[in-house]
């Protein structure tokens, strides 16, 4: 089952990801993890991506593809993927039910983290201090909501059109939520 998590940064889709990957038995697709990992690394697609994500822009889509093909071109995602952070764009979008199709597969359920934008900042800025986030300051945070609503919050409209998409209550404790993702998934 392929499974796409969408929200604003900070709704908590890396959590549940996690923890429904676990259910799941199949692997998380973090892009912002792996790119996060890149950066550290110094890797060229880290320092590619290093200057984007300082100043809170989304990285372009072809570095974003190339990661996430690779992925699903692994043996460990053969029974699906929970994508978390992904597709962020339209075209990302339609660029995944392509690579997807290909391989004889789609996207089966879309889960919508619905938070306020108050908590939200809360959330981000909270992490920025417990993770030391550079990507998490004030600026960057108001930044890539601002970027969400325009680029990534159309995809519940793109995914609503094909009935996969299905909208929670992410605020609550890390379970509270859990209960909601495993309610939409119907994870037995």
């Amino acid at each position: 089952m392929n499974i796409v998590l969408l929200g604003a940064p900070g709704a908590g889709k890396g959590t549940q990801g996690e923890i429904l990957a676990g259910k799941l038995g199949v692997p998380k697709v973090a892009t912002g993890d792996m790119l996060r990992s890149a950066v550290k690394a110094g890797t060229p697609l880290g320092k590619q991506a290093q200057a984007y994500m300082e100043q809170g822009e989304l990285v372009p889509d072809e570095v974003i593809l190339g990661i996430v093909e690779e992925k699903l071109a692994s043996a460990d995602a053969e029974s699906g993927v929970i994508m978390d952070g992904f597709p962020r764009t339209l075209a990302q979008a339609v660029a995944i039910d392509e690579l997807l199709s290909a391989r004889g597969s789609r996207v089966h359920k879309v889960v919508n983290f619905a938070v306020p934008d108050g908590e939200l900042t809360v959330r981000l800025l909270g992490r920025a201090a417990v993770e030391g986030r550079a990507d998490d300051t004030p600026e960057t945070v108001r930044k890539r909501l601002e970027v969400y609503r325009k680029e990534t919050e159309p995809l519940i409209s793109y995914y609503q059109k094909q009935s996969v998409v299905k909208s929670i209550d992410a605020t609550g404790t890390v379970d509270e939520v859990a209960v909601r993702v495993d309610e939409v998934i119907a994870v037995p």
